[in-house]
């Protein structure tokens, strides 16, 4: 990869949250580097802890790879804090948000900022519309997912089927309009995306494939978890109520857990 951000304008920042992704996170980047060739992008590590093993992985691919930024995470721990501390230090006016165990597909990275210079606000990746999938996974979590996904679609009207993915894009307009008030984990995606709906952006959804890691121990916690999604399920059908301003007023939330909890 022979990509020079300072060539031009970034369009894109990608924020990929890691705890202890030695073992994944370099052919990830080098899939990122491959798929996404002709956009000028920044990737910010964001990382917990110095000891994370994550982060002597990251030093040695900058030289070759200089869109590369190691970001520590001042903000508390947390895979939600290491997020927000990515969307605090992002440059670019679209920002992506990816996971660094290789389940995202960085092949509709394209595909989706074209649609976020087309005008929408969140762009998500799909795996309940055609041409999307999942591979892997616990049963359990693939039907909650793709039951929530459906009926928010459907019965809550959110302009995209998949409302749990967190492989989203979201505009630098949106993440300045909103406050966050997630507390936990990647409901996040989730409330980003019915708050951009309340306040009339545009929502959009491309098809992406969803694959588990082949590496690594997944820290996704379904039931610790699932009361903070439920909160913005019902916010999504009109119950329920949140801030929508400003987003400079929000603290970080206190959170146990690690940045890679997926």
């Amino acid at each position: 990869m022979a990509q020079d951000p300072a060539a031009a304008p970034l369009a894109l920042s990608i924020v990929v949250p890691v705890y202890n992704e030695a073992e994944n996170i370099a052919p990830v980047l080098r899939n990122l580097a491959g798929a996404v060739k002709a956009t000028p992008y920044e990737v910010l590590i964001v990382y917990d802890f110095d000891a994370d093993t994550t982060v002597p992985v990251v030093q040695r691919l900058v030289p070759e790879m200089p869109q590369l930024r190691l970001q520590r995470n001042d903000l508390g721990r947390g895979v939600l804090n290491a997020i927000r501390k990515g969307f605090q230090v992002a440059k670019a006016p679209s920002v992506l948000v990816m996971m660094a165990d290789g389940s995202d597909e960085p092949q509709a990275i394209d595909e989706m900022l074209r649609r976020a210079r087309a005008g929408a606000d969140v762009v998500a990746g799909s795996r309940y519309v055609r041409g999307g999938g999942q591979e892997g996974g616990p049963l359990l979590k693939r039907t909650l997912s793709r039951t929530a996904g459906l009926s928010l679609h459907w019965l809550g009207r959110l302009p995209i089927h998949d409302a749990t993915s967190n492989f989203r894009m979201y505009s630098r307009r949106l993440l300045d309009a909103v406050t966050i008030e997630s507390s936990a984990g990647f409901e996040l995606a989730l409330e980003l995306t019915v708050k951009a709906q309340r306040l009339g952006m545009k929502v959009d959804e491309v098809p992406t494939v969803w694959h588990d890691r082949t590496a690594g121990t997944s820290r996704f916690r379904l039931w610790q978890w699932m009361p903070h999604y439920l909160r913005w399920y019902w916010v999504a059908f009109g119950f329920g109520r949140s801030a929508a301003r400003p987003a400079a007023s929000a603290q970080p939330p206190t959170q146990s857990g690690s940045s890679a909890d997926k």
